[in-house]
């Protein structure tokens, strides 16, 4: 029995058999995990909760008598826990996800349309990895985040004050980054410096993030286009399936997307975009490595601040996952490790003279 003991205990949430079938052969593979139950509705899932304490839950979104989204707002309201939500990979499931993703779930697993056994089977490495990252999030921090607009004093200086020049902001974030990047945006008053970002993400779900914080915030956020001129008051989100890298065009720069090979097993990749502010805007810009699992963008983001930039990393106790942000503080690569809620300052203050 003791060897069970230090496994990370998995209750598996889903009305389709072959799902749990699935998923349950896939998280058992690995030495880490147990799966502990299978439930096939959050009623079920319930009193299976109550039987087996999991450390981590994965959720369907669409099941029937109750969805994923309200069972979600319940237990986070009840019970906090690592949730790892099972989405579609559409443009049809992608608001539910963000939205699961805004009430507390950790990250979400794309389904494939094709549910069987081989399409599954091609993700195994990126489910274990989620799961095992899941079980150590800090959920609080996920859920206990609601960005105000923003503050007065940040406005007055946008407004009033001069925007240094060739100035720009590069974010890259992965587990948790959605919300914290929602965060960060919602807070900059309109005349901000541009923002360019770089967030893991499937590509049909881009659009929909993009969206989503535009509809919040008073900077115009975009998903980046190729050629696409970056100007002030303005974020560009990088699309699922490419790079986003930038280009000084006259005093200002353009969005260019890359359709090269993944880095670091990513694309869009924190470190594309980095090297890229880099080389076009060097000390002139600002670089912000938020909560993310794994390490893209931490040796980049050196190399921003050995050519003179700002460099930021998210601190542990807001992360959701302090792997990217923990590895750029171990590499020396950060100048400030602030809480998410002191990065919108540092943004204005650092950005205007």
């Amino acid at each position: 029995m003791s060897s069970f003991r230090n496994k990370i205990k998995v209750l598996i949430v889903d009305d389709s058999a072959v799902i749990r079938s699935v998923l349950t052969e896939i998280l058992s593979s690995d030495s880490r995990i147990l799966v502990v139950g299978a439930a096939v509705d959050p009623y079920d899932a319930r009193e299976q909760i109550k039987k087996y304490n999991p450390d981590v839950i994965t959720l369907d979104i669409e099941m029937p008598r109750m969805n994923g989204i309200e069972f979600l707002k319940n237990l986070m309201r009840l019970r906090p826990m690592p949730v790892v939500m099972i989405s579609t990979l559409t443009h049809d499931g992608a608001p539910a996800t963000l939205e699961a993703l805004s009430l507390g779930a950790v990250d979400f697993i794309g389904k494939p349309q094709d549910q069987g056994h081989g399409a599954l089977e091609k993700y195994k490495e990126t489910i274990i990895e989620k799961v095992v990252a899941a079980s150590s999030a800090n959920v609080i921090a996920n859920e206990g985040q609601h960005p105000v607009s923003p503050q007065p004093q940040l406005n007055s200086v946008a407004k009033n004050g001069t925007l240094r020049p060739g100035f720009i902001c590069a974010i890259g974030a992965s587990t948790g980054g959605t919300e914290a990047i929602k965060d960060v945006i919602v807070s900059l008053p309109e005349d901000s410096p541009p923002v360019v970002v770089a967030q893991h993400i499937p590509a049909v779900f881009s659009t929909s993030f993009a969206q989503r914080v535009d509809k919040m915030s008073a900077m115009r956020v975009y998903e980046a286009s190729h050629k696409q001129a970056i100007e002030r008051g303005c974020v560009y989100i990088a699309p699922g399936d490419a790079h986003l890298k930038i280009k000084r065009q006259g005093s200002g720069y353009i969005c260019l997307l890359d359709d090269g090979a993944p880095v670091n097993r990513h694309k869009p990749s924190v470190e594309v975009l980095f090297d890229s502010v880099t080389q076009e805007a060097g000390a002139s810009s600002m670089g912000i490595i938020l909560t993310g699992m794994g390490a893209d963008g931490a040796e980049a983001l050196l190399r921003m601040r050995q050519t003179g930039a700002t460099t930021v990393a998210q601190d542990e106790n807001t992360s959701v996952v302090w792997g990217m942000p923990g590895s750029a503080v171990k590499l020396g690569a950060a100048d400030k490790v602030l809480a998410l809620s002191q990065i919108p300052k540092y943004i204005i203050t650092k950005g205007f003279q």
